[in-house]
This record gives C-alpha cells, sequence and structure tokens, in this order.
C-alpha cells in the first residue's frame, strides 16, 4: 500500500456496472465482497478495488479521510 495508491481511490471512479461513476473509496462493502469472491478485474483498477476491499474489510476506510478533497 502506497500514499499514490490512496489517493487513486479517492480520486477514480467506477468505469461500469450499478455503481459507475462512484469513487473507488466509496463502493459499498458488500460490492468489494462481491469482488473478492468471484474475481478482481485485471490491471490497476482490480489492484485498486483489491486495496479497497483490505482496507473496508479491516476497517480501515478512514485512513482515505485525510486524503478527500474538501
Amino acid at each position: 500500500m502506497n500514499q499514490e495508491a490512496l489517493q487513486l481511490l479517492v480520486t477514480r471512479t467506477m468505469p461500469y456496472g450499478k455503481y459507475k461513476d462512484r469513487l473507488l473509496a466509496d463502493l459499498p462493502g458488500h460490492y468489494l465482497g462481491w469482488f473478492a469472491r468471484e474475481g478482481f478485474p485485471s490491471g490497476e483498477l482490480g489492484s485498486l478495488i483489491a486495496l479497497m476491499y483490505e482496507l473496508d474489510h479491516n476497517a480501515l476506510r478512514h485512513l482515505l479521510d485525510p486524503l478527500r478533497q474538501p
């Protein structure tokens, strides 16, 4: 986990699906869990969703609060 990846979670949006255009940091836990069970997408998007899943699963979402734009 690095600062750049954390920053991407609060600036990148989901490019498709039910939560299209929602920040990756704001994806609901059940959706992240679905990806964990079914498989993360390939590439950078999959890595970011996997990171967000780990943050959510370990109750660490609060680490993203200081990185959010006001």
